[in-house]
Order: C-alpha cells, then sequence, then structure tokens
C-alpha cells in the first residue's frame, strides 16, 4: 500500500515574499487562501496581470525596494522609509539621491567591497596544500622549548 503524497502548501505572506511582492496590494482570494507548490509554480511560470503589474509598478515590499536602491533594509530604516514604494517613487528617490541613500550607498559598497575580499582571502587559503606536522617537533614529543 502506498501513502498519499501530502500537498505542500505556503500561507500568503510567505507566497508573496517569495514572489517579491507587498501582500496588501495583491488580489483578496490571493491574501486569504494558502497557496500549494504547484499553484505557486504556475504563477512563477505563468504569471497573471497582477503579478506582472505588482512587480512593475509596485508597491513594493522593503527587500525590493533596498535591491532597486542598491543599499540593505537597514539603510532603508535609517532613511526613514518604512513604508511601500511605487516603482515611480524609487525613480525619483534614484533621481534626487538624497543625503541618506548617498551614504548608504557607499556603505554598501564598502560592505561588497569586504565581502569580496574575505571570499578572495578564504579562496587563497583553500587553495593552499596542507603540510602534514613534521616529526619530532609540536606538542608530546617530549621536546622542551
Amino acid at each position: 500500500m502506498t501513502a498519499k503524497k501530502s500537498t505542500q502548501t505556503m500561507k500568503p505572506a510567505t507566497a508573496a515574499k517569495k514572489l517579491g511582492v507587498y501582500l496588501p496590494a495583491t488580489p483578496a482570494d490571493f491574501q486569504t487562501q494558502d497557496l500549494t507548490n504547484d499553484a505557486y509554480e504556475a504563477l512563477q511560470a505563468n504569471p497573471p496581470e497582477w503579478l506582472v503589474d505588482l512587480r512593475r509598478n509596485g508597491p513594493h515590499p522593503r527587500p525590493v525596494i533596498a535591491q532597486r536602491l542598491a543599499i540593505s533594509i537597514a539603510g532603508l530604516a535609517r532613511g526613514g522609509i518604512t513604508d511601500p514604494l511605487t516603482t515611480d517613487q524609487i525613480n525619483e528617490l534614484r533621481e534626487d539621491r538624497p543625503n541618506w541613500l548617498v551614504r548608504e550607498r557607499a556603505i554598501q559598497e564598502e560592505v561588497r567591497k569586504e565581502d569580496e575580499r574575505v571570499a578572495e582571502r578564504d579562496a587563497k587559503r583553500a587553495a593552499r596544500p596542507r603540510t602534514a606536522p613534521t616529526a619530532g617537533t609540536g606538542a608530546g614529543t617530549g621536546a622542551s622549548a
């Protein structure tokens, strides 16, 4: 006897997050019903007009806003951006370049450079051949320093 395969579902908030849309801007039926993985994949493969429109025009959730402005989510908060923004509002910020946005982009660039430096350092360490300790050295050999 084979067990019936259960259908996995996700809450509307999870689905909206994965789709990169602001949940309160989605249709009411999307907000109230759990989504199966198959339905989620169908939305990804063939998005309905409401999803295409939300992704294009917004309002956008904070992770999308931060990505489009090339800053962190914390940078948004430091800049006073706590509400969803439309694509037009994001573009206005890009054009106006307020001081907080310039500062946050500089911070994000420094973080990116540091991440690259650490990754390069780790790659060099991983590429170095490991040497085995030589006989008669190290702890436990009875040699005194």
